[in-house]
């Protein structure tokens, strides 16, 4: 499927989880790599966004822009389906952010250990 050019404007993680919902109702004959990473479970799912947040470090450590881009996507993209995973929409990550918008990171992490 390719996105249209409203898509590939508007929010790419909305468009990128509703295809990732799309996938993991497929039947047992039809395959994709996202079906197959919900076939495998939770595991191999957090197994893959371990190694892309791995991949991301080093790419990071390396210093080559466009490697650092290519494995952010891709942590992004396993992240997604990990939200696919739990019925989460990106919207509550959105809704999460826009709650710690302007706290300073000590007094978030303070506020969720209350």
């Amino acid at each position: 499927m390719s996105l249209t050019e409203s898509e590939k404007n508007s929010d790419i993680l909305e468009a990128l989880y509703q295809i990732v919902q799309e996938r993991k109702q497929l039947g047992d004959g039809e395959k994709s790599y996202v079906k197959s990473l919900f076939d495998k479970g939770l595991d191999k799912i957090l197994s893959k966004i371990g190694e892309e947040a791995t991949e991301t470090a080093i790419a990071g450590k390396g210093g080559d822009r466009d490697e650092v881009i290519y494995e952010i996507a891709d942590l992004f993209f396993h992240v997604v389906v990990l939200l696919g995973y739990y019925d989460l929409p990106p919207e509550k990550i959105y809704a999460e952010l826009c709650r710690r918008f302007g706290l300073s990171g000590i007094e978030e992490k303070a506020s969720r250990t209350k």
